[in-house]
């Protein structure tokens, strides 16, 4: 994940995390509910100079584009010939229908921007300091502590599905579309379910002797300084913008 890799600094990186998230949020919902073509690209290429302004590297924002773009992909093959409305040209037997492709674009154009805003914002931010942002701002106590472990314990988990997937291949398995797969992969999910409901017993144990109370403890207080309102407010300006070229538009 980019915010793994991501040591470098940058002026985005000092920003106070509450004030990044609180952007990120505001900025997606935005882009989401955008129907101007013109506001939309105009978001796009916000969200390409946020990203050239941080040091992330170029092949990670590549790497974090591709699935997004996967899924757009779909709407692409899909949209533009089930769409009714006007037929833009004939390919073949296929009718490509012009609402089809707007609305493709209009999908691929918020995707993409909404995507490089949280790379830019949310990616420039340590796991932990995001986890005790989201607790700053109200989040609920229960889902921050859901984040936490997804988080950590997610690679763990894929470590235990590697470990018994080369088990499976030293005993000789080798899948095909037989009963035999199937039910030797559905032993190894509920092994793998088996286990990691094991290892979150032994985790909620060791938690409890090391006087685990519920809470986590940050040694870091968020504190606002200038350049964190300036910021909110230079982001806040140019939603105001987009929001009144929106409606104008």
């Amino acid at each position: 994940m980019i915010w793994e890799k991501n040591n470098k600094t940058s002026v985005v990186s000092e920003i106070d995390p509450r004030i990044k998230l609180i952007i990120a949020f505001l900025f997606s919902i935005f882009i989401a509910v955008s129907k101007s073509f013109p506001v939309l690209i105009a978001a796009f290429c916000i969200g390409v100079v946020l990203v050239s302004i941080t040091k992330i590297a170029l092949r990670d924002i590549i790497h974090s584009l591709i699935p997004v773009n996967l899924m757009i992909l779909f709407l692409w093959i899909f949209l533009p010939f089930t769409f009714e409305g006007q037929p833009l040209f004939h390919a073949g037997p296929f009718t490509i229908i012009k609402e089809g492709v707007v609305h493709s674009a209009g999908m691929t154009i918020k995707s993409n921007a909404i995507m490089l805003v949280l790379i830019t914002l949310v990616g420039s931010t340590s796991i932990i300091t995001l986890g005790h942002a989201l607790h700053e701002l109200g989040i609920s106590k229960k889902l921050v502590h859901l984040f936490f472990f997804t988080i950590r314990y997610i690679n763990s988990i894929h470590r235990e599905y590697l470990s018994m997937v080369n088990a499976l291949k030293v005993r000789g398995f080798y899948p095909g579309n037989n009963i035999h797969t199937y039910k030797t992969m559905s032993y190894l999910i509920g092994m793998l379910l088996v286990r990691s409901f094991d290892k979150a017993q032994r985790v909620h144990s060791a938690m409890l002797c090391r006087g685990f109370n519920g809470n986590l403890y940050s040694l870091k207080e968020f504190s606002l300084n200038r350049t964190d309102v300036v910021s909110f407010l230079f982001m806040i300006s140019l939603l105001f913008i987009l929001g009144t070229f929106e409606w104008i538009i």
